[in-house]
């Protein structure tokens, strides 16, 4: 995450870009068009317009942006593209809006950032913003979570073609495949708290709180105190399953099999390795997750006060 280009900055009208990922979104040229059109009418230039690829799914095209002096760079994607441009663009001066793509739009979800492009566009030409904390794990980064076992296997086993078409129902789908997944031997040492040995099926470590279909896992994590929340999920049969999903859906203050944890340095080390995944991007198996915190190293566009999405 070193080498961001210091970024030249520049006197009169705002600056920015647009980082695309063409394929997870319809009608690009269009899109084009309607994002600089309510640009230009708010007296800002016409953006720069970057298409990610392949081989740089948004990193590489936010970094260039900063550097080139975007005061914001718009994102539109899937949540890894606004990973990507995440890692990008922390430490940096520019701001990232975030505009509706793709099937999580986890961090717009946890930020009631609105969810359609020309009220996202209208958030950035407003000028709320929040100066949020980003996770780091093996040199990547993350804004909503990083986790270690059952939710990583969720992510990744989703059904494409479902999630194009039914959004988050594909996860429910890919999560009662892995309901009897095996569980995991983990240690978990948050700081210098003595460490904790449990049997989980997964370990999550979150900057937000919120997953999809609006389930509210951990409700009292906040995205700028420096600290993640770290949850220890650990049902053993499909009954405590059922408890625990209960019990978050009804916000009960009390989760049955669910351990919560919040520190700045997380360290979870599995007896082998396990799948795991930075906000729904799954990253190499390890046995080891060590998560840490920049703290409010992302400015990010977010409704001022008083603004409805």
């Amino acid at each position: 995450m070193n080498g961001v280009p210091a970024p030249q900055r520049h006197d009169g009208p705002r600056r920015s870009a647009v980082v695309v990922n063409a394929h997870r979104v319809e009608g690009a040229d269009e899109l084009r068009e309607a994002i600089t059109a309510q640009l230009v009418e708010a007296g800002w230039p016409a953006p720069a317009w970057l298409e990610t690829t392949a081989e740089d799914p948004g990193l590489g095209q936010a970094r260039q942006a900063a550097a080139d002096g975007a005061d914001v760079v718009f994102v539109c994607g899937g949540d890894g593209t606004v990973r990507a441009c995440v890692e990008g663009l922390a430490g940096t001066d520019a701001a990232l809006a975030v505009l509706p793509g793709g099937t999580g739009n986890l961090l717009a979800a946890n930020l009631d950032i609105p969810t359609t492009v020309a009220d996202g566009v209208a958030t950035a030409l407003a000028g709320g913003r929040r100066r949020v904390d980003v996770g780091e794990v093996d040199g990547q980064a993350f804004a909503v979570m990083a986790g270690m076992g059952f939710d990583a296997n969720m992510v990744d086993d989703a059904p494409t073609a479902l999630k194009a078409k039914a959004g988050s129902v594909a996860y429910v789908v890919s999560a009662l495949r892995h309901l009897a997944d095996d569980e995991m031997h983990v240690e978990v040492r948050v700081d210098d708290q003595p460490p904790v040995r449990r049997h989980a099926r997964s370990v999550l470590v979150g900057n937000v709180g919120r997953l999809q279909g609006g389930v509210d896992l951990l409700p009292d994590a906040e995205p700028d105190n420096g600290q993640m929340d770290v949850a220890i999920i650990a049902p053993r049969n499909l009954g405590h399953w059922v408890q625990l999903a209960v019990a978050v859906a009804l916000r009960r203050p009390r989760v049955p099999r669910m351990e919560v944890l919040r520190g700045s340095r997380i360290s979870v080390r599995s007896t082998r390795p396990q799948p795991r995944q930075l906000d729904g991007d799954v990253i190499d198996p390890s046995d080891t997750l060590v998560a840490t915190v920049r703290p409010r190293a992302l400015e990010v566009c977010v409704p001022r006060a008083g603004d409805s999405g």
